[in-house]
């Protein structure tokens, strides 16, 4: 499954580690997705949604008070 977020499409990043002495190998930062219950224009259905779009309120759960 795509670690993407189905509202905003925000996915992976790339770079490097780098230590001490300067050596670097490749890494990536992934975006931290939960699933959650959303309305879609009525219908209820499960998502991946990153966070920041949670917490901007770029997407109405269902069943949260």
């Amino acid at each position: 499954m795509a670690k993407r977020c189905d509202v905003c499409g925000k996915g992976p990043m790339t770079g490097n580690n780098v230590s001490h002495a300067m050596n670097k190998t490749k890494r990536r930062w992934l975006p931290n997705l939960q699933a959650v219950k959303i309305d879609d224009r009525g219908t209820h259905k499960t998502a991946r949604v990153c966070t920041s779009c949670l917490r901007s309120k770029r997407v109405k759960r269902v069943g949260v008070a």
